[in-house]
């Protein structure tokens, strides 16, 4: 999570919102993505959607079975279900999102259990940090 949170730095630092995500297959960093919505003018660039899609390409592969995805923010309904079709065993995430976050912090996607493969879920990781880094870039953008 500590390499998750310079990657949302760095997003910070090219004026996005501060997210980094990173991917994880048999204990090696093989991927590893931060928002860039507004510099690639995509609105599906967040950071998990790119960590995926950079992953895939490593593994030569959209289905990533075994891999795990650590992100500073809980997802968004987008990214959860790129995730899902991903096949992604494990997602660790810090910052709970009460706006738009689809894991718990406004709704949960994976409740139901609806979907054909479901994901395990750790949240909080970095909780403090993940989320001081997303409240400081929202003040300064604001003042």
């Amino acid at each position: 999570m500590q390499r998750a949170l310079a990657l949302a730095v760095r997003a910070e630092n090219e004026n996005e919102v501060p997210v980094g995500a990173l991917v994880v297959y048999q204990g090696q960093v093989i991927a590893e993505a931060w928002n860039r919505p507004r510099a690639s003018h995509d609105p599906t660039a967040h950071a998990e959607v790119l960590a995926l899609r950079a992953a895939g390409t490593v593994l030569d592969n959209y289905r990533l079975p075994g891999a795990e995805l650590y992100v500073t923010l809980e997802p968004c309904a987008m990214c959860v279900g790129a995730m899902v079709h991903a096949r992604i065993a494990r997602l660790v995430y810090g910052a709970s999102d009460a706006k738009t976050g689809a894991l718990g912090g406004s709704f949960n996607l994976l409740a139901e259990g609806r979907f054909n493969h479901q994901i395990q879920v750790a949240g909080g990781v970095l909780a403090a940090p993940c989320g001081a880094v997303l409240t400081a870039f929202f003040q300064r953008r604001r003042s």
